[in-house]
């Protein structure tokens, strides 16, 4: 495990629920399971870890403003607003805010839903 592969823990974070969809009823066998969507905004200098995977939990990612710069597999890439990325039972990573704005995504995943 080399450097980029250790992160600090979580700062700088604000995340906002969206909406839920609980798939019960709605696809067979995901009893249990929701799609959410939230808002993530890391402000510059903030970090989205620990270090985590998405076993279990798959979702997709869409920057709206700022750049947020991924770390996996002992790379760190940067994206920019208007692109995404998938993130797969073979996800393992963390995520900072290397700018100087903050920086907005939308993260749609599929989680167990909470107990109520």
């Amino acid at each position: 495990m080399g450097a980029e592969d250790v992160a600090p823990e979580t700062k700088g974070v604000s995340v906002e629920l969206l909406a839920t969809v609980d798939l019960a009823g709605e696809i067979e066998g995901m009893e249990g399971r929701q799609l959410r969507m939230r808002m993530v905004t890391i402000e510059p200098g903030g970090v989205f870890g620990p270090l985590h995977d998405h076993a279990g939990r798959p979702g997709t990612v869409y920057i709206l403003q700022g750049s947020i710069t991924d770390h996996r597999a002992g790379e760190a890439r940067e994206y920019g607003p208007g692109v995404g990325w998938p993130e797969d039972r073979n996800t393992n990573h963390w995520l900072e805010n290397r700018g100087t704005v903050p920086a907005v995504e939308i993260s749609v995943d599929i989680v167990n839903k909470p107990p109520s």
